[in-house]
């Protein structure tokens, strides 16, 4: 049998920071994973809202 062994990915999850702060309603956010190991700091990427069609800035909120 094979060993299972607990991996260094984990789910995080992205949300707008700029849809937040301009209250319009609804909110955007996203799921992926990251390496733990390596990335040790909070995600921040572009990703598209479609409340403010546009690209904004989502950061990691996990």
């Amino acid at each position: 049998m094979a060993k299972k062994v607990k991996g260094n990915r984990v789910q995080v999850i992205l949300e707008c920071t700029e849809q937040k702060n301009s209250g319009v309603p609804g909110m955007s956010r996203y799921i992926t994973t990251k390496n733990r190991k390596n990335t040790t700091e909070r995600l921040e990427l572009k990703k598209y809202n479609p409340y403010l069609k546009r690209y904004t800035i989502h950061k990691e909120i996990k």
